[in-house]
């Protein structure tokens, strides 16, 4: 992975599509399992419909690329993202 500049707080992911997070808009959202169970990550749209959908293994992270309205959501709050800027 290349550089990433930090754009806000990281912040435990919402439990359901309810309580997502557009992570301040950005396109660009740092992910990581905080703990050791898999866990199911979801984004949707504006509308609350679903767009895609994959699994964190413990201890992974992944930066995940969305659209500006786009919200994510996981199955736990083990789930933090941060809104991140990618460089190189």
């Amino acid at each position: 992975m290349g550089a990433i500049k930090l754009l806000g707080a990281q912040a435990a992911c919402g439990a359901n599509v309810g309580a997502a997070s557009t992570f301040e808009g950005a396109v660009n959202v740092r992910l990581v399992n905080s703990g050791t169970t898999v866990r199911l990550v979801t984004v949707a749209n504006s509308a609350d419909t679903t767009l895609g959908t994959c699994s964190l293994a413990g201890g992974e992270s992944i930066v995940l690329k969305k659209g500006n309205t786009d919200q994510v959501f996981a199955a736990h709050a083990e789930i933090l993202g941060a809104p991140v800027l990618t460089e190189g």
